[in-house]
């Protein structure tokens, strides 16, 4: 999806469902990234855009991002793909603190693939080129087979939000995350990172997520599982639970003593 609907989602009568509202009103200063292919962004090459592609969009937004910062600290969100992304920027995102939430990895421990359906399906029911449908009856559909649904008027405002910027989008993210994981090596993420999955994700599975997390050099990492959540977060009933985890470990005072 464009990062506009996720992340700036605006539904009458439902407070902060803009979590950069949210996060603006304490202080912070809240970008959102379109990758090639998807929302406001470029939209000429006829590519795939896979993951590798958005990496490189990610370095460059930051890199212009932090232009105009200097030096103050870049704390970094990605959901899903999103968060395949961020630490896949073979120029390395320098942020000081990425979140990554519900990121498959299928890496040595494969216990369980939630992806092992589309991988199997892929060849028969989905393009390798061209454009992913974002029909409002796939949005609606892909949203309302999870529990802890928000009102419907938060589905069909997301459903909106997203097919006035798209009719399609490209396929190179759900070919990788079929096909090619992992992309990702937890051992070269360096910075404090967070981790959050909710309790009924259906991509990234509690056997996998473990086994990144405990790849992750760096001593200064959490994993925080979201109760009555699952995939799409910002959209469901228990948002406010998302925002609060994300702003503690953004918050959170540097560690005094390393050993």
């Amino acid at each position: 999806m464009a990062s506009q609907p996720t992340f700036d989602l605006q539904v009458d009568g439902r407070p902060n469902s803009s979590v950069m509202d949210w996060f603006a009103r304490r202080g912070f200063d809240c970008w959102c990234v379109d990758m090639e292919g998807y929302g406001r962004s470029t939209k000429e090459r006829d590519d795939n855009a896979p993951i590798a592609q958005g990496a490189d969009d990610c370095f460059a937004a930051a890199t212009y991002i932090r232009r105009l910062r200097g030096k103050r600290p870049l704390l970094v969100y990605g959901i899903s793909s999103g968060a395949l992304r961020a630490p896949y920027s073979r120029n390395g995102i320098r942020s000081s603190s990425p979140g990554a939430r519900s990121t498959p990895w299928l890496g040595p421990v494969k216990a369980h693939r939630p992806l092992s359906n589309g991988k199997r399906n892929f060849p028969s029911s989905e393009p390798r080129t061209g454009g992913r449908s974002t029909r409002p009856s796939f949005i609606r559909s892909s949203i309302a087979i999870i529990r802890a649904l928000p009102k419907n008027k938060v589905i069909d405002a997301f459903a909106d939000a997203v097919t006035a910027l798209d009719s399609s989008v490209p396929t190179g993210t759900y070919v990788d995350m079929c096909s090619n994981l992992p992309v990702v090596d937890p051992e070269k993420i360096t910075v404090p990172t967070l981790i959050m999955r909710g309790q009924w994700d259906g991509i990234a599975s509690f056997q996998d997520l473990p086994a990144f997390f405990a790849r992750l050099p760096n001593p200064d990492k959490h994993f925080a599982v979201m109760p009555g959540i699952s995939h799409a977060s910002f959209q469901q009933n228990n948002y406010a639970l998302v925002y609060h985890i994300l702003w503690s470990f953004f918050t959170q005072p540097a560690p005094i003593y390393r050993g």
